[in-house]
């Protein structure tokens, strides 16, 4: 079956952002706390997940580790849109907000968004993926889900710069974890956050990180 998906980091004033946490925050924390999630976690952060090269391979070269499949799916959970977020951000708990109207809107600077869209994929599984679980730790939020006012966009700038921070060496082999497909206007998973949250820092703006389902 096919679908949709779209990670947005989205630039907006604090005062959109109070309006915003009135939906997005209480779902945020649902699906946070929902049965399983915190130990699917645990276990990626213990034991990251090997090369997605070799994840469905029939056989791996003998000294290649390969994933167990019941791994791999618990990750795929893991870093899915979360049902909750998920409703919340498409009408479903109140048809008065809709994250395509209310959060995207046409007014939405073209520097105050980085938006990554794909079918039958998840941008957030691809970057957790690639950063592996120390690094996307420093992330704040949940999954790619959070809401930052402005003071906090600050606050958490300087561990969002290490988790993005690589030698020429670790970016090449970053490269080739991502196993997304760009158009060729595309931002990487590895470079749209950083520049929305340092954009944001300078026009004293908060952040919001939605992923959901969009079809």
């Amino acid at each position: 079956m096919g679908f949709t998906s779209v990670w947005a980091v989205t630039a907006h004033p604090d005062p959109a952002i109070a309006t915003f946490a009135t939906q997005l925050l209480p779902a945020l924390r649902e699906d946070r706390e929902r049965p399983g999630a915190r130990e699917r976690w645990e276990a990626w952060r213990r034991t990251p997940l090997p090369d997605h090269r070799t994840w469905y391979m029939a056989a791996t070269p003998p000294g290649i580790l390969r994933a167990d499949p019941a791994a791999i799916e618990a990750f795929h959970e893991l870093t899915s849109p979360g049902p909750a977020v998920d409703e919340v951000c498409g009408g479903l708990r109140d048809p008065g907000f809709s994250v395509l109207d209310d959060v995207w809107g046409d007014d939405l600077d073209e520097e105050d968004a980085f938006l990554s869209v794909h079918s039958k994929e998840y941008a957030v599984a691809s970057l957790f993926h690639t950063l592996g679980p120390a690094r996307a730790g420093l992330l704040p939020g949940w999954c790619g889900n959070f809401l930052l006012t402005a003071a906090e966009t600050v606050a958490t700038l300087p561990a969002v710069e290490r988790a993005f921070s690589f030698t020429a060496a670790e970016r090449a082999e970053a490269g080739t974890q991502d196993w997304l497909a760009y158009g060729e206007r595309e931002e990487s998973v590895l470079d749209g956050p950083p520049r929305v949250w340092r954009a944001a820092v300078g026009k004293g703006y908060g952040l919001c990180g939605v992923a959901v389902h969009m079809a």
